[in-house]
């Protein structure tokens, strides 16, 4: 989908203030209700907008151990990718998982209690899985940026 100013002007809004009234995205936008309206759903019917979500503290809520994880496979056949992919979607400790180019396969990002509950995830989950060659963690001592919205500018 090609994207035109107006509609960058919606998406940076709605990056930011998600529980913004459509009336008040208009107004901001400078759009009739409807025109906004129309074109919100435009952009979510075509996969541009595919949630809207609140980000929350994830130490406000007691999960304060974030760790980026480098992960090697043995093989790269289909069937021990597909099992890899299939088992950390359903994590919930991972909050990211990148497919990369480089020393490892994999970047997880993951978040959870404590040192604990990594190793629990490690010992019970990750070090189990058929495949793994290597698993490396880095520990995030401070975040520094963390922007989920992307810049349309």
């Amino acid at each position: 989908m090609q994207l035109d100013p107006q509609d960058r002007r919606l998406l940076d809004i709605l990056q930011r203030e998600g529980r913004i009234s459509n009336a008040d995205l208009a107004e901001r936008a400078a759009l009739s209700a409807s025109a906004c309206w129309r074109r919100v759903r435009a952009l979510e019917e075509a996969g541009v907008i595919r949630r809207y979500a609140a980000l929350i503290d994830a130490a406000e809520i007691g999960m304060g151990f974030h760790a980026i994880v480098h992960v090697q496979l043995t093989r790269h056949a289909p069937e021990a990718v597909n099992t890899f992919i299939e088992a950390v979607r359903h994590r919930a400790e991972v909050q990211d998982c990148f497919a990369t180019a480089g020393e490892a396969d994999y970047h997880l990002r993951v978040v959870c209690r404590d040192l604990e509950a990594y190793n629990a995830f490690l010992d019970g989950f990750l070090f189990r899985l058929p495949g793994i060659a290597n698993v490396r963690t880095n520990m995030v001592l401070k975040q520094i940026k963390h922007e989920p919205a992307l810049r349309l500018g």
